[in-house]
């Protein structure tokens, strides 16, 4: 990896920190609400439960499991019977009634072999379950009057019994406050007997795409014309870390209209994110809009997505705002290294940031050394990291094929294959 001197600059974790201290002016307003947990609620509202946040501490109404029980499909045995037990001595025990999983607690009798199925509550007076091929036949009988098992071996006590508790005890934490509550953690709520959890209400985002070219997909586009790609992009990224996004593109480039938008929307909102007019070029309507009323737009030593604003916009309302870039990689991989951490981390997120993972470049590529460049690719089978497509902003066909944002850091002019990269996985 060839490093050249740069001087200083906004970097991405610069802006990153301003972002997510002014998002986390928001997090006061996002009250509780409680979200009801059942097979029924998640199949009729899917929508309510889809990419929420717990907003505070789940004890364990019940303990997990919540009595011993089978691991295996087996014997249940009292361990000191088969102490002397070995190939050429096998133990013989006459075979008791099956215990099958849901049945009543049953006793086990000394000296005896329970059949038991698995997820079965093991009987009292038994200590450890025997696999059935470990057994002598390896086979329930079909009768189980008068007939006897043999084991060629003994058994330690608690062998494939799945203790009371062991997942979880009553009274303990269950889930922490910030749990983003997916399939896991909907499941194991259900499964000590919740019915229902405390969680944050989404976050309500205005989402201001803008720009007099942008026309909704279906329309017939006039020369000059393209379609409005970032309002979706961008309410799908938004919605895939729970907030309630209301769309309204701006298709004028006259500040007038754009403060307009706001303003109406601004008192059932919590959040301002406009996408596009942020650059130092003429009729910047964002910026143009902005500026005067304490938004700060600044350059950030990043590619693509260098051209940023934030800040707390005087309308009236004051109302936070984020600005991103209008290219919709730009806008994507702006989302990904400010707007998302920050919102997740004013929900209470505890690891707001996605995971930082290492690997080699696959092939060499040069680097802009001014900037720390976020290039889109995929991991391949070796685990070594493929660049897709080229560093432009515009390539989304690129960004939509690629698993992972590569970082190059500033200062970077060249890697070489077999250079270690930290990567982001975008696809999840």
């Amino acid at each position: 990896m060839v490093m050249v001197q740069t001087g200083t600059m906004r970097t991405i974790e610069d802006h990153r920190r301003d972002v997510t201290a002014l998002v986390a002016g928001i997090s006061g307003a996002l009250e509780t609400e409680t979200l009801a947990v059942s097979g029924e609620e998640l199949t009729a509202h899917p929508e309510r439960h889809r990419d929420r946040v717990l907003a505070g501490d789940l004890l364990s109404p019940s303990s997990l499991p919540a009595f011993d029980n089978s691991q295996m499909d087996g014997y249940a045995v009292l361990s000191a019977d088969l102490v002397a037990a070995s190939a050429d001595a096998p133990v013989v025990l006459p075979v008791a009634r099956r215990v099958a999983a849901g049945d009543p607690f049953a006793r086990h009798a000394a000296g005896t072999a329970t059949p038991i199925m698995t997820g079965a509550a093991v009987p009292e007076g038994a200590d450890a379950v025997i696999p059935i091929e470990l057994a002598d036949p390896p086979a329930f009988p079909a009768d189980e009057d008068d007939v006897a098992v043999r084991f060629t071996a003994p058994v330690a006590s608690g062998t494939f019994v799945r203790t009371a508790g062991s997942d979880i005890a009553r009274g303990n934490v269950l889930l922490r406050a910030g749990s983003r509550l997916g399939p896991a953690q909907l499941g194991v709520v259900a499964g000590t007997g919740a019915t229902s959890v405390p969680v944050r209400r989404r976050p309500r985002v205005l989402l201001v795409s803008t720009g007099h070219e942008i026309r909704d997909p279906g329309t017939a586009l006039q020369p000059g014309q393209i379609y409005d790609a970032n309002t979706v992009a961008l309410t799908a990224a938004l919605q895939s870390i729970g907030c309630a996004v209301t769309a309204v593109p701006c298709r004028s480039d006259d500040a007038a209209d754009l403060l307009a938008i706001v303003t109406r929307e601004a008192p059932a909102i919590d959040l301002v994110v406009t996408v596009g007019g942020v650059s130092a070029g003429a009729r910047e309507v964002v910026r143009d809009a902005f500026e005067s009323r304490g938004v700060r737009f600044e350059k950030v030593a990043m590619q693509p997505g260098g051209p940023q604003g934030y800040g707390l916009a005087t309308l009236p309302p004051t109302v936070p705002i984020v600005c991103l870039p209008g290219n919709p990689v730009s806008a994507l991989v702006s989302f990904e290294a400010f707007l998302r951490p920050a919102i997740l981390s004013a929900l209470g997120v505890q690891a707001p940031l996605r995971e930082l993972r290492r690997g080699r470049a696959a092939h060499p590529f040069d680097s802009p050394p001014a900037t720390h460049q976020l290039r889109r690719g995929i991991v391949r089978d070796d685990g070594s990291l493929e660049l897709v497509g080229g560093p432009s902003s515009h390539l989304l066909h690129s960004y939509a094929e690629s698993t992972v944002l590569v970082h190059v850091p500033l200062g970077v002019s060249a890697v070489a294959a077999g250079d270690e990269l930290d990567y982001w996985r975008i696809d999840g």
